[in-house]
């Protein structure tokens, strides 16, 4: 792989939860001289530099340059910390005709069959008395998936119960404590754990894969390609604006609470950032809707088996660059001036680009794009890098476009426009 994949496929593997997306754009943001910040109220510093602060699943990371007009704007990259998998539900240990398992639910839109056959983990947060602990377990669940012999129609279509098939087991036998077991990869005391928040995680490593190495494969590349590609571009570049990225939780179930895209934490940063600038309160919103965002997100690359599901004019293909995003229901938010800025960005990075739009007939996704232009009226241009397998316990993309999605987003870091 190269540089930037090593560090991008080491980013995912550490961050199998968004409370480890978190501590990990913490972490490389502390580690380049940014200041983390206590999430409690009180006057915040103007000082030009980095900071960041962590709100459990959502980061906001920023930059403050060394000479702030009266009036500052902001250049946001915004993205979310989760991924589609299945939380270990409240009381989770589980038996069956002498298996045990461990209860879990759907979190997201997951395209649950990539998730048979699979060796996982789990991974998220314990919490005690008076702290949370990250944990991370190695392979210790399975959801085996019913052998041919037993139903001999599973290729004319596979129908899986959520409730009935989708329990991983975890051992063999009916007195096994699943959060004794997770807690002590954490080195916590298993009566200690007063809650926990737990997902289940694909346990085998990024790799490169194709006969040149054309392809990435990883869990969770929606949208950790993102968060990744935004904290590399902010801790690489300089700007006469404000940057900022924004990375927030729940995306993947719809982004209406306190750590999502819908909540107020954005908002709430920016209005902050402004007030230790001393900018009048009077004039915060009319800065916030003068500023920018770049909300990136994962997108469709064209799929060679299923032509047909895509618009035959547009065709996004890997290495190709990353993808402007557009619907004219305004899922995705791209318009021409939007348009004319990405393109402007990537022939700026010196980076390919295309675009992506759905085929009449089919169905278009969102992001948080969306949500926060509504929340905050600021303009917003949709864009990301183009995926195969979106969804899937196993995600797949181009290798080169992970750095040139970077690349672009520097560039637009330090765009002198607004």
């Amino acid at each position: 792989m190269t540089q930037y994949l090593d560090d991008l496929a080491e980013f995912i593997h550490t961050a199998p939860s968004p409370y480890h997306v978190t501590a990990q754009v913490a972490q490389r943001a502390a580690e380049a001289g940014f200041t983390v910040l206590d999430d409690a109220p009180g006057p915040w510093p103007s000082e030009p530099g980095g900071y960041v602060l962590v709100r459990d699943g959502a980061v906001i990371a920023w930059k403050i340059p060394e000479q702030v007009t009266e009036y500052p704007t902001f250049h946001i990259v915004g993205a979310h910390t989760d991924s589609p998998t299945f939380r270990v539900k409240p009381l989770p240990d589980n038996t069956s005709v002498g298996y045990a398992r461990v209860g879990v639910e759907v979190y997201g839109g997951v395209l649950v069959n990539s998730w048979l056959d699979r060796d996982l983990g789990f991974a998220g947060r314990l919490i005690t008395a008076d702290e949370q602990h990250l944990v991370r377990t190695p392979a210790m669940a399975r959801i085996p998936q019913l052998a041919i012999h037993l139903d001999r129609s599973v290729n004319d279509g596979l129908k899986l119960d959520r409730q009935q098939h989708l329990v991983p087991i975890v051992g063999v036998g009916d007195e096994t404590n699943i959060l004794a077991e997770i807690a002590k990869h954490a080195d916590v005391e298993p009566e200690a754990v007063q809650g926990f928040d737990l997902v289940l995680t694909d346990t085998q490593a990024p790799a490169t894969i194709g006969v040149d190495n054309d392809f990435f494969a990883a869990p969770r590349l929606d949208n950790l390609v993102s968060v990744h590609a935004g904290l590399r571009a902010l801790l690489e570049s300089e700007s006469e604006h404000i940057t900022v990225l924004a990375a927030f939780d729940h995306e993947e179930v719809g982004s209406e609470t306190r750590t999502g895209a819908g909540g107020p934490l954005l908002g709430e940063m920016l209005g902050r950032i402004l007030d230790s600038l001393n900018v009048p309160a009077t004039q915060h919103q009319t800065m916030i809707s003068h500023s920018i965002m770049l909300s990136a997100d994962g997108g469709h690359l064209v799929h060679p088996n299923y032509p047909e599901r895509h618009d035959p004019q547009h065709y996004p293909l890997p290495n190709a660059g990353p993808i402007l995003k557009v619907n004219a229901t305004q899922r995705y938010l791209s318009d021409g001036h939007g348009a004319a800025k990405f393109v402007g960005w990537a022939d700026q990075a010196g980076v390919p680009h295309q675009v992506f739009v759905s085929k009449n007939t089919q169905p278009s996704g969102s992001t948080i794009g969306p949500i926060s232009a509504t929340r905050l009226g600021m303009e917003t241009i949709d864009a990301g890098i183009g995926l195969l397998s979106m969804h899937s316990v196993r995600e797949m993309c181009g290798a080169q476009d992970p750095e040139h999605l970077a690349k672009l987003a520097v560039a637009f870091y330090q765009d002198s426009r607004r």
